[in-house]
Protein backbone atom coordinates (compact mmCIF):
# COMPACT_ATOMS: atom_id res chain seq x y z
CA UNK A 1 0.00 0.00 0.00
CA UNK A 2 1.28 3.51 -0.78
CA UNK A 3 2.04 5.87 2.07
CA UNK A 4 -0.74 8.42 2.71
CA UNK A 5 2.00 11.06 2.70
CA UNK A 6 3.39 9.85 -0.63
CA UNK A 7 0.61 9.22 -3.18
CA UNK A 8 1.23 6.52 -5.71
CA UNK A 9 1.83 7.08 -9.42
CA UNK A 10 1.84 4.13 -11.81
CA UNK A 11 3.36 4.69 -15.24
CA UNK A 12 2.77 2.38 -18.19
CA UNK A 13 5.46 3.07 -20.80
CA UNK A 14 5.90 1.84 -24.34
CA UNK A 15 8.20 2.22 -27.33
CA UNK A 16 7.49 5.94 -27.71
CA UNK A 17 9.18 6.46 -24.35
CA UNK A 18 12.55 5.39 -25.73
CA UNK A 19 12.17 6.62 -29.31
CA UNK A 20 13.60 10.10 -28.51
CA UNK A 21 16.70 8.29 -27.21
CA UNK A 22 17.22 6.88 -30.70
CA UNK A 23 15.78 3.39 -30.23
CA UNK A 24 13.65 2.15 -33.10
CA UNK A 25 10.02 1.34 -32.44
CA UNK A 26 8.50 -1.79 -33.94
CA UNK A 27 5.66 -0.60 -36.13
CA UNK A 28 6.80 2.70 -37.65
CA UNK A 29 7.79 2.88 -41.32
CA UNK A 30 11.46 2.36 -40.46
CA UNK A 31 10.78 0.29 -37.37
CA UNK A 32 12.14 -3.07 -36.37
CA UNK A 33 9.38 -5.07 -38.03
CA UNK A 34 10.00 -3.28 -41.34
CA UNK A 35 13.34 -5.10 -41.52
CA UNK A 36 12.57 -8.33 -39.67
CA UNK A 37 9.66 -10.73 -39.69
CA UNK A 38 8.29 -11.40 -36.20
CA UNK A 39 8.18 -15.08 -37.05
CA UNK A 40 11.92 -15.10 -37.78
CA UNK A 41 13.29 -13.42 -34.66
CA UNK A 42 10.73 -13.12 -31.87
CA UNK A 43 8.96 -16.43 -31.35
CA UNK A 44 9.85 -19.74 -29.68
CA UNK A 45 9.59 -21.37 -33.11
CA UNK A 46 12.19 -18.95 -34.52
CA UNK A 47 14.54 -19.85 -31.67
CA UNK A 48 14.20 -23.57 -32.36
CA UNK A 49 14.59 -23.05 -36.12
CA UNK A 50 17.48 -20.58 -36.21
CA UNK A 51 18.89 -19.60 -32.82
CA UNK A 52 21.91 -17.89 -34.42
CA UNK A 53 19.65 -15.40 -36.23
CA UNK A 54 17.63 -14.70 -33.08
CA UNK A 55 20.80 -14.10 -31.08
CA UNK A 56 22.16 -11.77 -33.77
CA UNK A 57 18.93 -9.74 -33.74
CA UNK A 58 18.94 -9.29 -29.97
CA UNK A 59 22.70 -8.74 -29.79
CA UNK A 60 22.23 -5.78 -32.15
CA UNK A 61 19.33 -4.43 -30.11
CA UNK A 62 21.29 -4.85 -26.88
CA UNK A 63 24.26 -2.93 -28.25
CA UNK A 64 22.01 -0.13 -29.49
CA UNK A 65 20.10 0.10 -26.21
CA UNK A 66 23.24 0.15 -24.10
CA UNK A 67 24.71 2.92 -26.26
CA UNK A 68 21.54 5.03 -25.95
CA UNK A 69 21.04 7.56 -23.18
CA UNK A 70 17.93 8.35 -21.12
CA UNK A 71 16.01 11.31 -22.49
CA UNK A 72 14.34 14.19 -20.67
CA UNK A 73 11.16 12.14 -20.31
CA UNK A 74 12.97 9.33 -18.49
CA UNK A 75 14.66 11.83 -16.19
CA UNK A 76 11.38 13.59 -15.46
CA UNK A 77 9.73 10.34 -14.37
CA UNK A 78 12.66 9.57 -12.09
CA UNK A 79 12.28 13.03 -10.48
CA UNK A 80 8.73 12.14 -9.41
CA UNK A 81 10.20 9.89 -6.71
CA UNK A 82 11.05 13.02 -4.72
CA UNK A 83 7.38 13.29 -3.75
CA UNK A 84 5.56 10.16 -4.90
CA UNK A 85 5.71 6.39 -4.69
CA UNK A 86 6.36 5.66 -8.37
CA UNK A 87 6.04 2.29 -10.08
CA UNK A 88 6.93 2.08 -13.75
CA UNK A 89 5.42 -0.80 -15.70
CA UNK A 90 7.19 -0.88 -19.04
CA UNK A 91 6.74 -2.78 -22.25
CA UNK A 92 10.29 -1.76 -23.19
CA UNK A 93 13.22 -4.12 -22.83
CA UNK A 94 15.92 -1.45 -22.46
CA UNK A 95 17.17 -0.19 -19.09
CA UNK A 96 16.78 3.55 -19.75
CA UNK A 97 14.27 4.01 -16.91
CA UNK A 98 16.74 2.54 -14.44
CA UNK A 99 19.67 4.53 -15.79
CA UNK A 100 17.61 7.71 -15.46
CA UNK A 101 17.16 6.97 -11.76
CA UNK A 102 13.81 5.19 -11.46
CA UNK A 103 14.02 2.58 -8.71
CA UNK A 104 10.84 0.48 -9.16
CA UNK A 105 10.52 -0.84 -12.70
CA UNK A 106 8.51 -3.86 -13.83
CA UNK A 107 9.59 -5.13 -17.26
CA UNK A 108 6.58 -6.90 -18.74
CA UNK A 109 8.42 -8.12 -21.84
CA UNK A 110 11.82 -8.91 -20.36
CA UNK A 111 15.21 -7.20 -20.30
CA UNK A 112 17.90 -6.99 -22.94
CA UNK A 113 20.69 -6.78 -20.33
CA UNK A 114 19.86 -10.25 -19.04
CA UNK A 115 20.09 -13.79 -20.40
CA UNK A 116 18.35 -16.87 -19.13
CA UNK A 117 18.57 -20.62 -19.25
CA UNK A 118 16.66 -22.53 -21.90
CA UNK A 119 15.82 -25.31 -19.43
CA UNK A 120 15.15 -23.33 -16.25
CA UNK A 121 13.65 -19.86 -16.68
CA UNK A 122 14.55 -18.97 -13.08
CA UNK A 123 18.26 -19.10 -13.97
CA UNK A 124 18.84 -15.50 -15.10
CA UNK A 125 22.22 -13.89 -15.68
CA UNK A 126 23.07 -10.17 -15.85
CA UNK A 127 25.11 -9.66 -19.01
CA UNK A 128 25.00 -5.89 -19.51
CA UNK A 129 26.00 -5.02 -23.08
CA UNK A 130 27.66 -8.37 -23.80
CA UNK A 131 26.42 -10.46 -26.74
CA UNK A 132 25.04 -13.96 -26.29
CA UNK A 133 26.78 -16.52 -28.49
CA UNK A 134 25.92 -20.06 -29.44
CA UNK A 135 27.70 -22.18 -26.84
CA UNK A 136 27.18 -19.71 -23.99
CA UNK A 137 25.65 -21.78 -21.22
CA UNK A 138 23.85 -21.27 -17.94
CA UNK A 139 24.86 -22.80 -14.62
CA UNK A 140 22.81 -25.89 -15.50
CA UNK A 141 24.71 -26.36 -18.75
CA UNK A 142 22.04 -25.27 -21.23
CA UNK A 143 22.28 -22.66 -23.98
CA UNK A 144 21.52 -19.11 -22.84
CA UNK A 145 18.74 -17.21 -24.60
CA UNK A 146 17.62 -13.57 -24.42
CA UNK A 147 15.59 -12.79 -21.30
CA UNK A 148 12.73 -11.61 -23.49
CA UNK A 149 9.05 -12.55 -23.61
CA UNK A 150 8.52 -13.63 -27.20
CA UNK A 151 5.25 -13.64 -29.11
CA UNK A 152 3.31 -16.73 -28.07
CA UNK A 153 4.85 -16.87 -24.58
CA UNK A 154 3.15 -16.05 -21.30
CA UNK A 155 3.75 -12.63 -19.72
CA UNK A 156 4.71 -13.72 -16.20
CA UNK A 157 4.64 -10.29 -14.51
CA UNK A 158 1.27 -9.10 -15.79
CA UNK A 159 -0.64 -10.04 -12.62
CA UNK A 160 1.77 -8.28 -10.29
CA UNK A 161 1.63 -5.25 -12.58
CA UNK A 162 -2.18 -5.23 -12.41
CA UNK A 163 -1.99 -5.16 -8.62
CA UNK A 164 0.14 -2.01 -8.76
CA UNK A 165 -2.55 -0.16 -10.72
CA UNK A 166 -5.28 -1.01 -8.20
CA UNK A 167 -4.27 1.63 -5.60
CA UNK A 168 -2.80 4.31 -7.84
CA UNK A 169 -3.65 7.96 -7.20
CA UNK A 170 -2.40 8.87 -10.68
CA UNK A 171 -1.94 6.75 -13.81
CA UNK A 172 0.29 7.93 -16.64
CA UNK A 173 0.28 6.02 -19.92
CA UNK A 174 3.21 7.21 -22.00
CA UNK A 175 4.59 6.33 -25.41
CA UNK A 176 2.12 3.56 -26.20
CA UNK A 177 -1.09 3.43 -28.24
CA UNK A 178 -2.53 0.73 -25.94
CA UNK A 179 -2.97 -1.69 -28.82
CA UNK A 180 -0.85 -4.58 -27.49
CA UNK A 181 -2.35 -6.97 -24.94
CA UNK A 182 -2.16 -7.96 -22.16
CA UNK A 183 -0.33 -4.71 -21.33
CA UNK A 184 -3.12 -2.56 -22.76
CA UNK A 185 -5.63 -4.15 -20.40
CA UNK A 186 -3.77 -3.08 -17.28
CA UNK A 187 -5.35 0.38 -17.18
CA UNK A 188 -8.78 -1.07 -16.35
CA UNK A 189 -7.43 -1.97 -12.90
CA UNK A 190 -6.90 1.67 -11.95
CA UNK A 191 -9.37 3.27 -9.51
CA UNK A 192 -12.12 5.31 -11.15
CA UNK A 193 -11.13 8.37 -9.13
CA UNK A 194 -7.43 8.28 -10.12
CA UNK A 195 -6.10 11.09 -12.29
CA UNK A 196 -5.37 9.52 -15.67
CA UNK A 197 -3.24 10.93 -18.49
CA UNK A 198 -2.29 9.45 -21.87
CA UNK A 199 0.89 11.07 -23.22
CA UNK A 200 1.93 10.07 -26.75
CA UNK A 201 2.67 11.46 -30.18
CA UNK A 202 -0.71 10.14 -31.24
CA UNK A 203 -3.66 10.34 -28.89
CA UNK A 204 -6.41 9.06 -31.21
CA UNK A 205 -6.50 5.86 -29.11
CA UNK A 206 -6.81 7.72 -25.81
CA UNK A 207 -8.83 5.46 -23.50
CA UNK A 208 -12.00 6.58 -21.76
CA UNK A 209 -11.40 8.51 -18.55
CA UNK A 210 -7.93 9.65 -19.66
CA UNK A 211 -6.81 13.16 -20.57
CA UNK A 212 -4.82 13.26 -23.80
CA UNK A 213 -1.41 14.92 -23.80
CA UNK A 214 -0.07 14.99 -27.34
CA UNK A 215 3.58 15.41 -28.29
CA UNK A 216 7.01 13.90 -27.81
CA UNK A 217 7.58 12.62 -24.28
CA UNK A 218 10.86 14.51 -23.92
CA UNK A 219 8.84 17.70 -24.28
CA UNK A 220 5.55 16.88 -22.55
CA UNK A 221 6.72 14.92 -19.52
CA UNK A 222 9.06 17.51 -17.95
CA UNK A 223 6.24 20.07 -17.92
CA UNK A 224 3.75 17.57 -16.50
CA UNK A 225 6.15 16.45 -13.80
CA UNK A 226 6.94 20.05 -12.88
CA UNK A 227 3.21 20.62 -12.32
CA UNK A 228 2.85 17.47 -10.22
CA UNK A 229 5.85 18.42 -8.09
CA UNK A 230 4.78 22.04 -7.58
Amino acid sequence: MPSPLRPKIVVLSGAGMSAPSGLATFRDANGLWANHRVEDVATPEAWRRNPALVLEFYNERRAQACAAQPNAGHRALAALERRYDVVIVTQNVDDLHERAGSTRVIHLHGELTKARSTVDETLVHDIGAKPIRLGDRCAAGSQLRPHIVWFGEEVPLVESAAEEFADAAKVLVVGTSLQVYPAAGLVVHAPAEAEKIHADLRTDHCPGGFRALGGSVEQTLPALVERWLA
